[in-house]
Protein backbone atom coordinates (compact mmCIF):
# COMPACT_ATOMS: atom_id res chain seq x y z
CA UNK A 1 0.00 0.00 0.00
CA UNK A 2 2.35 2.48 -1.47
CA UNK A 3 0.27 6.32 -1.39
CA UNK A 4 2.83 7.14 -3.82
CA UNK A 5 2.28 4.45 -6.85
CA UNK A 6 -1.71 5.06 -7.48
CA UNK A 7 -4.88 6.88 -6.05
CA UNK A 8 -5.61 4.50 -3.05
CA UNK A 9 -7.25 5.99 -0.02
CA UNK A 10 -5.25 4.84 2.89
CA UNK A 11 -6.22 4.72 6.37
CA UNK A 12 -3.40 7.46 7.92
CA UNK A 13 -3.58 5.37 10.74
CA UNK A 14 -1.80 2.49 8.97
CA UNK A 15 1.51 3.79 7.11
CA UNK A 16 2.23 5.57 10.43
CA UNK A 17 1.72 2.44 12.28
CA UNK A 18 4.19 0.69 9.91
CA UNK A 19 6.61 3.21 10.34
CA UNK A 20 6.40 3.75 14.31
CA UNK A 21 6.96 0.09 14.75
CA UNK A 22 9.14 -0.78 11.50
CA UNK A 23 7.06 -2.83 10.30
CA UNK A 24 8.31 -3.23 6.95
CA UNK A 25 11.94 -3.45 7.90
CA UNK A 26 10.77 -6.41 10.27
CA UNK A 27 9.18 -8.20 7.42
CA UNK A 28 11.98 -7.80 5.21
CA UNK A 29 14.86 -9.15 7.97
CA UNK A 30 12.43 -11.70 8.48
CA UNK A 31 12.26 -12.71 4.91
CA UNK A 32 16.33 -12.47 5.02
CA UNK A 33 16.70 -14.33 7.40
CA UNK A 34 14.37 -17.71 6.22
CA UNK A 35 16.00 -16.53 2.54
CA UNK A 36 19.62 -17.03 4.52
CA UNK A 37 19.04 -19.95 6.70
CA UNK A 38 16.78 -22.28 5.28
CA UNK A 39 15.01 -23.40 8.18
CA UNK A 40 13.24 -26.63 7.53
CA UNK A 41 9.94 -25.49 9.60
CA UNK A 42 9.95 -21.93 8.92
CA UNK A 43 7.78 -20.83 11.65
CA UNK A 44 9.29 -22.11 14.88
CA UNK A 45 12.64 -20.29 13.55
CA UNK A 46 11.03 -16.61 12.71
CA UNK A 47 9.70 -17.29 16.22
CA UNK A 48 13.02 -18.00 17.74
CA UNK A 49 14.08 -15.07 15.93
CA UNK A 50 11.67 -12.37 16.77
CA UNK A 51 12.28 -13.36 20.23
CA UNK A 52 16.31 -13.01 20.14
CA UNK A 53 14.93 -9.27 19.01
CA UNK A 54 18.55 -9.08 17.60
CA UNK A 55 18.10 -7.32 14.28
CA UNK A 56 18.60 -3.77 15.51
CA UNK A 57 22.05 -4.44 17.41
CA UNK A 58 25.32 -3.35 16.31
CA UNK A 59 26.60 -4.80 13.13
CA UNK A 60 29.80 -2.95 12.60
CA UNK A 61 32.67 -3.76 10.47
CA UNK A 62 35.86 -1.40 11.18
CA UNK A 63 38.63 -1.23 8.63
CA UNK A 64 41.65 0.41 7.50
CA UNK A 65 45.70 0.46 7.12
CA UNK A 66 48.28 -0.40 10.04
CA UNK A 67 48.25 2.36 12.55
CA UNK A 68 45.00 4.02 11.55
CA UNK A 69 43.50 3.36 14.98
CA UNK A 70 41.46 0.87 13.91
CA UNK A 71 41.48 -0.94 17.01
CA UNK A 72 41.51 1.61 19.12
CA UNK A 73 38.30 3.08 17.48
CA UNK A 74 36.63 -0.01 18.04
CA UNK A 75 38.04 -1.11 21.31
CA UNK A 76 36.10 2.37 22.29
CA UNK A 77 32.95 1.66 20.10
CA UNK A 78 32.31 -2.11 22.18
CA UNK A 79 32.36 0.04 25.31
CA UNK A 80 30.08 2.49 24.33
CA UNK A 81 28.07 -0.01 23.02
CA UNK A 82 28.24 -2.20 25.13
CA UNK A 83 28.98 -4.99 22.45
CA UNK A 84 31.46 -7.25 21.31
CA UNK A 85 34.70 -6.76 19.77
CA UNK A 86 35.77 -9.18 17.31
CA UNK A 87 39.55 -9.57 16.14
CA UNK A 88 41.86 -12.39 14.58
CA UNK A 89 44.22 -12.77 18.10
CA UNK A 90 41.01 -13.41 19.94
CA UNK A 91 39.86 -15.82 17.37
CA UNK A 92 43.03 -18.07 17.44
CA UNK A 93 43.34 -17.80 20.84
CA UNK A 94 39.68 -18.40 22.10
CA UNK A 95 39.44 -21.74 24.62
CA UNK A 96 37.17 -24.88 24.35
CA UNK A 97 36.67 -24.50 20.42
CA UNK A 98 37.91 -27.37 18.26
CA UNK A 99 37.95 -25.25 15.71
CA UNK A 100 40.30 -22.52 17.06
CA UNK A 101 42.56 -25.31 18.33
CA UNK A 102 43.00 -26.38 14.43
CA UNK A 103 43.62 -21.95 13.83
CA UNK A 104 46.38 -22.41 16.66
CA UNK A 105 48.40 -25.17 15.03
CA UNK A 106 47.74 -23.81 11.18
CA UNK A 107 48.90 -19.93 12.12
CA UNK A 108 51.83 -21.77 14.23
CA UNK A 109 52.83 -23.66 10.71
CA UNK A 110 52.29 -20.75 8.36
CA UNK A 111 51.99 -17.58 10.31
CA UNK A 112 48.32 -16.85 9.09
CA UNK A 113 45.29 -18.00 8.79
CA UNK A 114 43.72 -19.97 5.43
CA UNK A 115 40.22 -17.47 4.75
CA UNK A 116 38.02 -20.36 4.94
CA UNK A 117 39.32 -21.15 8.73
CA UNK A 118 39.17 -17.41 9.71
CA UNK A 119 35.20 -17.50 8.17
CA UNK A 120 34.89 -20.48 9.82
CA UNK A 121 35.94 -18.80 13.44
CA UNK A 122 33.56 -15.58 12.34
CA UNK A 123 30.74 -18.13 12.07
CA UNK A 124 31.35 -19.86 15.32
CA UNK A 125 31.50 -16.68 17.39
CA UNK A 126 29.29 -14.65 15.85
CA UNK A 127 26.50 -17.62 16.12
CA UNK A 128 27.24 -17.64 20.42
CA UNK A 129 24.48 -15.88 22.42
CA UNK A 130 26.50 -12.90 23.21
CA UNK A 131 27.47 -11.60 20.07
CA UNK A 132 23.01 -12.28 18.78
CA UNK A 133 21.87 -10.57 21.53
CA UNK A 134 24.77 -7.01 22.01
CA UNK A 135 25.84 -7.21 18.36
CA UNK A 136 29.72 -7.80 17.00
CA UNK A 137 32.27 -5.29 15.70
CA UNK A 138 34.30 -6.75 13.31
CA UNK A 139 37.93 -4.97 13.97
CA UNK A 140 39.58 -5.34 10.14
CA UNK A 141 37.31 -7.92 8.79
CA UNK A 142 37.49 -8.63 6.15
CA UNK A 143 40.91 -8.33 4.81
CA UNK A 144 40.58 -9.17 1.02
CA UNK A 145 37.73 -9.25 -1.60
CA UNK A 146 37.25 -13.46 -1.30
CA UNK A 147 36.76 -13.04 2.54
CA UNK A 148 34.05 -10.51 2.15
CA UNK A 149 32.18 -12.56 -0.55
CA UNK A 150 32.37 -15.36 1.82
CA UNK A 151 31.05 -13.44 4.63
CA UNK A 152 27.91 -12.23 2.34
CA UNK A 153 26.89 -15.67 1.58
CA UNK A 154 26.92 -16.69 4.83
CA UNK A 155 24.57 -14.45 5.83
CA UNK A 156 26.94 -12.17 8.17
CA UNK A 157 25.58 -8.45 6.72
CA UNK A 158 27.41 -5.53 8.55
CA UNK A 159 24.77 -2.31 8.80
CA UNK A 160 27.56 0.10 9.14
CA UNK A 161 31.21 -0.41 7.73
CA UNK A 162 33.83 2.42 8.28
CA UNK A 163 37.10 2.83 6.55
CA UNK A 164 39.96 4.85 8.25
CA UNK A 165 42.24 7.06 5.96
CA UNK A 166 45.54 8.50 6.43
CA UNK A 167 48.48 9.62 4.46
CA UNK A 168 51.08 6.60 4.58
CA UNK A 169 53.87 8.81 6.07
CA UNK A 170 51.91 9.57 8.47
CA UNK A 171 50.70 5.89 9.77
CA UNK A 172 54.28 5.18 9.21
CA UNK A 173 55.69 7.67 11.52
CA UNK A 174 52.72 6.36 13.96
CA UNK A 175 53.51 2.68 13.95
CA UNK A 176 56.68 3.07 15.13
CA UNK A 177 56.25 4.93 17.63
CA UNK A 178 53.32 2.05 18.43
CA UNK A 179 53.47 0.46 22.03
CA UNK A 180 50.50 -2.02 23.43
CA UNK A 181 49.51 -2.88 26.92
CA UNK A 182 49.64 -7.23 27.09
CA UNK A 183 47.21 -6.59 29.94
CA UNK A 184 44.37 -4.71 28.26
CA UNK A 185 45.05 -4.72 24.75
CA UNK A 186 45.07 -0.96 24.89
CA UNK A 187 47.67 0.95 22.50
CA UNK A 188 49.19 3.46 23.03
CA UNK A 189 52.17 6.02 21.38
CA UNK A 190 55.57 7.34 22.64
CA UNK A 191 54.59 10.79 20.93
CA UNK A 192 50.51 11.25 20.60
CA UNK A 193 49.20 8.92 23.29
CA UNK A 194 51.29 7.98 26.22
CA UNK A 195 49.96 6.88 29.81
CA UNK A 196 50.51 8.73 32.81
CA UNK A 197 50.62 5.85 35.20
CA UNK A 198 54.19 4.25 35.50
CA UNK A 199 52.38 0.46 36.24
CA UNK A 200 51.18 1.04 32.83
CA UNK A 201 54.32 2.53 31.22
CA UNK A 202 56.50 -0.28 32.64
CA UNK A 203 54.78 -3.01 31.32
CA UNK A 204 54.03 -2.15 27.68
CA UNK A 205 56.03 -4.09 24.80
CA UNK A 206 56.93 -2.92 21.41
CA UNK A 207 54.32 -4.95 18.68
CA UNK A 208 55.97 -6.89 16.23
CA UNK A 209 56.31 -5.84 12.51
CA UNK A 210 55.86 -2.24 12.86
CA UNK A 211 59.67 -1.45 11.02
CA UNK A 212 59.53 1.40 8.81
CA UNK A 213 60.09 -1.57 5.94
CA UNK A 214 57.55 -4.08 7.57
CA UNK A 215 54.73 -1.39 7.73
CA UNK A 216 55.35 -0.08 4.00
CA UNK A 217 55.21 -3.52 2.97
CA UNK A 218 51.73 -3.96 4.93
CA UNK A 219 50.10 -0.49 3.56
CA UNK A 220 51.12 -2.03 0.18
CA UNK A 221 49.41 -5.14 0.59
CA UNK A 222 46.06 -3.17 2.69
CA UNK A 223 45.40 -0.65 -0.66
CA UNK A 224 45.90 -3.60 -3.51
CA UNK A 225 42.89 -5.39 -1.23
CA UNK A 226 41.03 -2.13 0.08
CA UNK A 227 39.78 -1.02 -3.65
CA UNK A 228 38.31 -4.86 -3.80
CA UNK A 229 36.63 -4.87 -0.66
CA UNK A 230 34.75 -1.59 -0.96
CA UNK A 231 32.63 -2.90 -3.70
CA UNK A 232 31.05 -4.88 -1.70
CA UNK A 233 29.66 -2.36 0.78
CA UNK A 234 28.09 0.72 -1.74
CA UNK A 235 24.98 1.89 0.58
CA UNK A 236 26.14 1.26 4.12
CA UNK A 237 30.29 2.72 4.10
CA UNK A 238 31.56 5.39 5.45
CA UNK A 239 35.21 6.97 5.30
CA UNK A 240 36.87 8.82 8.13
CA UNK A 241 39.66 10.57 7.79
CA UNK A 242 41.92 9.24 10.83
CA UNK A 243 44.93 12.01 10.50
CA UNK A 244 43.25 13.45 13.79
CA UNK A 245 42.81 13.25 17.56
CA UNK A 246 41.55 10.19 18.01
CA UNK A 247 38.52 11.86 19.94
CA UNK A 248 37.39 13.14 17.09
CA UNK A 249 37.30 9.99 14.72
CA UNK A 250 35.76 8.07 17.46
CA UNK A 251 32.78 10.81 17.76
CA UNK A 252 32.68 10.50 13.95
CA UNK A 253 32.29 6.73 13.71
CA UNK A 254 29.94 6.65 16.63
CA UNK A 255 27.24 9.49 14.99
CA UNK A 256 27.80 6.99 12.11
CA UNK A 257 27.03 4.27 13.67
CA UNK A 258 23.91 5.76 15.56
CA UNK A 259 22.19 6.19 12.24
CA UNK A 260 19.77 4.08 10.71
CA UNK A 261 19.76 3.28 7.03
CA UNK A 262 16.73 4.73 4.91
CA UNK A 263 14.42 1.50 4.21
CA UNK A 264 13.24 0.53 0.95
CA UNK A 265 9.82 1.04 2.80
CA UNK A 266 7.08 2.94 0.68
CA UNK A 267 7.25 6.60 2.50
CA UNK A 268 4.86 9.48 1.31
CA UNK A 269 6.37 12.41 3.12
CA UNK A 270 3.83 14.53 5.20
CA UNK A 271 6.26 17.29 6.68
CA UNK A 272 4.77 19.91 9.56
CA UNK A 273 7.03 22.95 9.64
CA UNK A 274 6.52 24.56 13.59
CA UNK A 275 8.19 28.19 14.72
CA UNK A 276 7.71 31.61 15.22
CA UNK A 277 6.91 34.53 12.72
CA UNK A 278 10.60 35.28 10.58
CA UNK A 279 12.25 31.82 11.18
CA UNK A 280 11.70 30.74 7.62
CA UNK A 281 9.23 28.08 7.26
CA UNK A 282 7.93 29.35 3.70
CA UNK A 283 11.54 29.30 2.53
CA UNK A 284 12.07 25.84 3.71
CA UNK A 285 8.51 24.23 2.32
CA UNK A 286 9.33 26.32 -1.13
CA UNK A 287 12.44 24.06 -0.94
CA UNK A 288 10.92 21.28 -0.22
CA UNK A 289 8.40 21.33 -2.17
CA UNK A 290 10.54 21.91 -5.11
CA UNK A 291 13.03 19.16 -4.59
CA UNK A 292 10.35 16.89 -3.60
CA UNK A 293 7.34 17.76 -5.49
CA UNK A 294 5.84 18.23 -2.15
CA UNK A 295 2.63 20.04 -1.88
CA UNK A 296 3.34 23.19 -0.37
CA UNK A 297 0.36 23.80 1.75
CA UNK A 298 0.59 27.57 3.61
CA UNK A 299 -2.27 28.15 5.94
CA UNK A 300 -2.84 31.97 5.75
CA UNK A 301 -2.63 31.61 1.57
CA UNK A 302 -5.01 29.39 1.51
CA UNK A 303 -7.91 31.11 3.43
CA UNK A 304 -6.84 34.47 0.91
CA UNK A 305 -6.85 32.23 -2.09
CA UNK A 306 -10.60 31.20 -0.75
CA UNK A 307 -11.69 34.51 -0.30
CA UNK A 308 -9.95 35.57 -3.68
CA UNK A 309 -11.94 32.57 -5.41
CA UNK A 310 -15.12 33.46 -4.08
CA UNK A 311 -15.98 30.11 -2.35
CA UNK A 312 -18.42 28.83 -0.19
CA UNK A 313 -15.40 28.88 2.14
CA UNK A 314 -14.58 32.57 0.84
CA UNK A 315 -17.89 33.88 1.97
CA UNK A 316 -17.32 32.63 5.38
CA UNK A 317 -13.72 34.09 5.86
CA UNK A 318 -14.65 37.12 4.41
CA UNK A 319 -16.18 39.03 7.38
CA UNK A 320 -13.36 38.25 9.67
CA UNK A 321 -10.49 39.80 7.09
CA UNK A 322 -12.59 42.67 7.08
CA UNK A 323 -12.40 43.10 10.66
CA UNK A 324 -9.19 42.02 10.78
CA UNK A 325 -9.95 39.25 13.45
CA UNK A 326 -8.84 35.81 13.46
CA UNK A 327 -11.03 33.23 11.53
CA UNK A 328 -12.19 30.62 13.69
CA UNK A 329 -10.40 27.17 13.59
CA UNK A 330 -14.12 25.00 12.31
CA UNK A 331 -13.49 27.36 8.90
CA UNK A 332 -9.76 26.62 9.11
CA UNK A 333 -10.04 23.13 9.03
CA UNK A 334 -12.48 22.71 6.96
CA UNK A 335 -10.55 24.60 3.98
CA UNK A 336 -7.15 22.86 5.09
CA UNK A 337 -9.32 19.40 4.85
CA UNK A 338 -10.19 20.05 1.31
CA UNK A 339 -6.91 20.94 0.23
CA UNK A 340 -5.08 17.76 1.65
CA UNK A 341 -8.16 15.61 0.52
CA UNK A 342 -7.16 16.56 -3.02
CA UNK A 343 -5.27 13.72 -5.15
CA UNK A 344 -2.09 15.85 -5.46
CA UNK A 345 -1.63 15.97 -1.46
CA UNK A 346 -2.63 11.87 -1.16
CA UNK A 347 0.05 10.85 -3.85
CA UNK A 348 2.88 13.15 -3.47
CA UNK A 349 2.56 14.22 -0.23
CA UNK A 350 2.56 17.85 1.66
CA UNK A 351 4.61 20.02 3.29
CA UNK A 352 2.16 22.59 6.16
CA UNK A 353 3.31 25.62 7.80
CA UNK A 354 0.91 28.55 9.72
CA UNK A 355 -1.15 25.63 11.19
CA UNK A 356 -1.04 24.45 13.81
CA UNK A 357 -0.37 26.81 16.24
CA UNK A 358 -1.76 25.53 19.56
CA UNK A 359 -2.81 22.10 21.12
CA UNK A 360 -6.24 22.15 20.42
CA UNK A 361 -5.47 22.89 16.35
CA UNK A 362 -2.77 19.94 16.77
CA UNK A 363 -5.48 17.40 18.29
CA UNK A 364 -8.12 19.15 15.57
CA UNK A 365 -5.55 18.34 12.36
CA UNK A 366 -5.14 14.37 13.74
CA UNK A 367 -8.56 13.54 14.69
CA UNK A 368 -9.63 14.14 10.73
CA UNK A 369 -6.36 12.52 9.78
CA UNK A 370 -4.03 14.55 8.48
CA UNK A 371 -1.29 13.74 10.80
CA UNK A 372 2.28 14.60 9.69
CA UNK A 373 4.74 11.87 9.74
CA UNK A 374 7.89 14.28 10.00
CA UNK A 375 8.03 17.78 12.11
CA UNK A 376 10.16 20.02 12.36
CA UNK A 377 10.59 23.29 14.88
CA UNK A 378 12.65 26.00 13.13
CA UNK A 379 14.05 28.07 16.64
CA UNK A 380 15.28 31.38 16.19
CA UNK A 381 16.67 34.10 18.63
CA UNK A 382 14.41 36.75 19.33
CA UNK A 383 17.10 39.24 18.44
CA UNK A 384 17.12 38.07 14.89
CA UNK A 385 13.36 37.43 14.39
CA UNK A 386 13.25 41.05 15.32
CA UNK A 387 16.19 41.89 12.88
CA UNK A 388 15.20 39.69 10.19
CA UNK A 389 11.23 41.61 10.29
CA UNK A 390 11.73 44.65 11.44
CA UNK A 391 14.11 46.20 8.62
CA UNK A 392 11.91 44.53 6.11
CA UNK A 393 10.24 47.59 3.42
CA UNK A 394 8.99 47.41 0.33
CA UNK A 395 8.84 50.32 -2.59
CA UNK A 396 5.40 51.70 -3.12
CA UNK A 397 6.32 52.37 -6.69
CA UNK A 398 7.59 49.22 -8.05
CA UNK A 399 6.53 46.72 -5.49
CA UNK A 400 9.70 45.60 -5.10
CA UNK A 401 11.56 44.27 -1.14
CA UNK A 402 14.46 45.53 0.51
CA UNK A 403 15.96 44.73 3.51
CA UNK A 404 17.63 47.73 4.93
CA UNK A 405 20.79 45.30 6.34
CA UNK A 406 21.01 42.01 3.75
CA UNK A 407 19.28 43.82 0.89
CA UNK A 408 19.45 48.17 0.80
CA UNK A 409 17.67 50.33 -1.79
CA UNK A 410 20.55 50.92 -4.53
CA UNK A 411 19.64 54.61 -4.52
CA UNK A 412 18.96 57.19 -1.50
CA UNK A 413 15.84 58.51 -3.51
CA UNK A 414 14.40 54.91 -3.34
CA UNK A 415 15.11 54.49 0.45
CA UNK A 416 13.09 57.46 0.43
CA UNK A 417 10.22 56.61 -0.45
CA UNK A 418 10.21 52.90 1.39
CA UNK A 419 7.38 51.63 3.33
CA UNK A 420 7.47 49.35 6.10
CA UNK A 421 4.34 47.07 6.49
CA UNK A 422 2.45 47.42 9.79
CA UNK A 423 2.39 43.92 10.85
CA UNK A 424 6.56 44.03 10.55
CA UNK A 425 6.71 46.63 13.61
CA UNK A 426 8.80 45.37 16.19
CA UNK A 427 5.65 45.80 18.40
CA UNK A 428 3.79 42.99 16.79
CA UNK A 429 6.13 41.15 15.74
CA UNK A 430 6.95 40.80 19.61
CA UNK A 431 3.42 40.08 20.46
CA UNK A 432 3.39 37.26 17.34
CA UNK A 433 6.70 35.86 19.19
CA UNK A 434 5.43 35.70 22.54
CA UNK A 435 1.69 34.13 21.38
CA UNK A 436 4.20 31.19 19.46
CA UNK A 437 6.22 30.71 22.74
CA UNK A 438 3.27 30.11 25.23
CA UNK A 439 1.98 26.93 23.32
CA UNK A 440 4.93 26.21 21.27
CA UNK A 441 6.10 23.53 24.51
CA UNK A 442 2.48 21.73 24.35
CA UNK A 443 3.19 21.18 20.88
CA UNK A 444 6.47 19.93 21.04
CA UNK A 445 5.27 17.56 23.56
CA UNK A 446 2.40 16.26 21.63
CA UNK A 447 4.35 15.59 18.45
CA UNK A 448 6.84 13.90 20.21
CA UNK A 449 9.09 12.62 17.55
CA UNK A 450 9.55 16.33 16.31
CA UNK A 451 13.18 17.15 15.13
CA UNK A 452 14.12 20.86 16.95
CA UNK A 453 16.39 22.77 14.69
CA UNK A 454 18.49 25.94 14.80
CA UNK A 455 17.53 28.31 12.29
CA UNK A 456 19.06 31.11 12.99
CA UNK A 457 22.24 30.20 10.06
CA UNK A 458 22.03 29.75 6.03
CA UNK A 459 18.97 28.76 5.22
CA UNK A 460 20.69 26.30 2.90
CA UNK A 461 22.35 24.36 5.90
CA UNK A 462 18.57 24.29 7.72
CA UNK A 463 17.09 23.19 4.22
CA UNK A 464 20.09 20.12 4.82
CA UNK A 465 19.23 19.25 8.33
CA UNK A 466 15.82 19.77 7.05
CA UNK A 467 15.86 17.12 4.44
CA UNK A 468 18.09 14.07 6.43
CA UNK A 469 15.13 14.33 9.12
CA UNK A 470 12.72 13.64 6.12
CA UNK A 471 15.31 10.96 4.64
CA UNK A 472 16.13 8.83 7.62
CA UNK A 473 13.67 6.75 9.38
CA UNK A 474 12.38 7.67 13.04
CA UNK A 475 13.72 6.88 15.95
CA UNK A 476 13.44 3.73 17.40
CA UNK A 477 10.48 3.14 19.79
CA UNK A 478 11.40 2.85 23.15
CA UNK A 479 9.29 0.82 25.27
Amino acid sequence: MDATTAPHHIPPEMPQYGETYHVFELMQNMLEQLLIRQPKDPIPFLISHLQQDSDNVPKIVILGPPASGKTTIAMWLCKHLSSNLVMVEDLIARKFSSLAEVARKHYQKMKKLSSTLLIKLIQERLKEEDCIRRGWILDGIPETREQALMIQTLGITPRHVIVLSAPDTVLIERNLGKRIDPQTREIYHTTFDWPSESEIRNRLMVPGGISELETARKLLEYHRNIIRILPAYPKILKVINADQPCVDVFYQALTYVQTNHRSNAPFTPRVLLCGPVGCGKSLQAALLAQKYGLVNVHCGQLLKEAVADESKFGELIQPYFQKEMAVPDSIIMKVLSQRLSQQDSIQKGWVLHGFPKDLDQAHMLNSLGFQPNRVFFLNVPFDSVIERLTLRRIDPVTGERYHLMYKPPPTMEIKARLLQNPKDTEEQVKLKMDLFYRNSLELEEFYKHAIILNADQDPYTVFEYIESGIINPLPKKVP
